[in-house]
């Protein structure tokens, strides 16, 4: 398990080919890479991401620890930035790995599900027109609800 939260960049293909390196006795690495997106409209001229620290990492690796006991996975990765972000930035990162494609795949799923509804970030969006705190989607939360059975394998 590799837990980062960071507020500088990083190189996906550099971090994808590492994670994967390290990861003895996998058949299936599984990743998936956030990207800071522009408003429908046009016009975002930053996101901000705020978290506390301590508690940002104790919580992704707490949701990590269960995806491990959930699945057979030889590792996971969770990646995530704070601070200002413009459109085209990597946001976050996940990867997993695993002996079958399947564990590597749900894992990863369900660590990007986590991510998106219940992660400790805060998220402002900063267009022209003023600034503005990313709320909740029904959307992030249904995807969420998924998992609240511990017999779901993602299938």
């Amino acid at each position: 398990m590799d837990i980062r939260v960071q507020a500088g960049a990083f190189d996906m293909g550099a971090e994808l080919n590492s994670f994967a390196a390290a990861q003895s006795g996998a058949g299936a690495v599984v990743s998936f890479t956030g990207i800071t997106r522009d408003l429908a409209e046009g016009g975002l001229e930053r996101m901000e991401i705020e978290h506390y620290p301590g508690m940002t990492e104790r919580a992704l690796a707490e949701i990590a620890a269960e995806a491990e006991a959930r699945w057979q996975l030889a590792g996971s990765l969770i990646l995530h930035r704070y601070g200002p972000l413009t459109p085209s930035d990597p946001i976050m990162m996940v990867a997993t790995a695993a002996r079958h494609r399947g564990d590597a795949f749900a894992a990863a799923e369900y660590l990007m599900d986590y991510l998106k509804s219940r992660a400790p970030f805060w998220k402002k969006e900063i267009t022209q027109a003023g600034a503005e705190w990313v709320q909740a989607k029904e959307a992030d939360e249904d995807a969420l609800s998924r998992w609240s059975d511990p017999d779901e394998r993602g299938s």
